[in-house]
């Protein structure tokens, strides 16, 4: 009797191991609810910051980060612009707009009566290009593309495409300072070019407060500085093209009213800077927008 209670001792001490075995191994491998959820709500490793460039209008301070100025555009005249063309480009000469339209199967190159904004000649762009920004290198006009990696040159006159030229990486801006050309990829840097060949001289980080000012985008060359437009912000920053500092911030969204800016879509904001120096005057507009403005940048009040 003893040895049969000795052994039905055993079997339940056995059977007693095996459950708290399955127990310890499902509390490994199940997590508990409560436990995912602090998984889930972990934080990231927080991404070193960069520099907000969105300011206030309503703001009375005529400073920004670090000290830097914030301009507005003072209207001094508004035009009519095609709001079918999404500019990715936009120069003047001899009085008349060259403007880039982008978007594939839409894209185009234009020569625009600045005053009533209708087109005096049009080249479409092959459907397979997304068009990009422009500049002019002595007579011809000077197109890149998106993610192709080729950049389309035209004759001036007649806005008959001549040649190609190729580079790497993405083409969103582009200004012709008379001795190089400038390009932006929608990264923090300025990309100095050769004008003759597109081949890489130089690249110039782009910061404000010490940190890099991304999504660069079109471009104008003035004098020292290179005034770029921020993606999906309507914002200009001012950039040194020596040293990459941002010398000013130009708060331009005042321009439109608000009734015209609810009728844009996402993504059409303000594009495309074109500098008239006899005038020391801009003109800016943005991506189907109905009006295109001549401005001065003057000191936010």
């Amino acid at each position: 009797m003893k040895r049969k209670f000795a052994l039905f001792l055993l079997l339940i001490l056995a059977l007693f191991a095996v459950s708290a075995c399955g127990e310890e191994e499902n509390n490994q491998t199940a997590p508990t609810e409560a436990t995912e959820q602090v998984e889930a709500t972990t934080p990231p490793t927080p991404i070193p910051a960069t520099p907000t460039l969105s300011v206030s209008a309503s703001s009375a301070s005529s400073q920004g980060q670090d000290g830097v100025p914030v301009l507005v555009p003072e209207v001094v005249g508004t035009y009519p612009h095609d709001p079918s063309a999404y500019t990715q480009g936009l120069l003047l000469h001899d009085g008349s707009l060259y403007e880039s339209a982008g978007k594939y199967g839409e894209s185009r190159l234009r020569k625009v009566d600045l005053t009533t904004g209708q087109a005096l000649q049009e080249t479409p762009v092959d459907p397979i290009y997304f068009a990009e920004g422009l500049a002019l290198v002595d007579d011809r006009l000077i197109q890149l593309t998106w993610k192709e990696e080729v950049a389309l040159v035209y004759d001036l006159e007649t806005l008959e495409q001549t040649a190609s030229l190729e580079y790497t990486g993405e083409g969103w801006g582009l200004c012709y300072d008379q001795e190089a050309l400038y390009m932006t990829d929608g990264s923090s840097y300025l990309f100095v070019r050769n004008p003759e060949n597109l081949d890489l001289l130089d690249q110039i980080p782009v910061t404000m407060d010490g940190l890099p000012v991304e999504d660069l985008n079109e471009l104008e060359c003035v004098g020292e500085f290179i005034y770029a437009n921020v993606y999906q912000q309507n914002i200009i920053v001012q950039i040194d093209k020596v040293t990459g500092n941002v010398a000013a911030v130009i708060d331009a969204s005042n321009l439109l009213t608000p009734e015209e800016y609810i009728a844009l879509q996402s993504g059409e904001v303000l594009n495309g800077i074109a500098y008239d120096p006899a005038k020391e005057i801009f003109y800016i507009t943005g991506k189907h927008w109905p009006k295109l403005f001549e401005v001065r940048f003057v000191e936010r009040e």
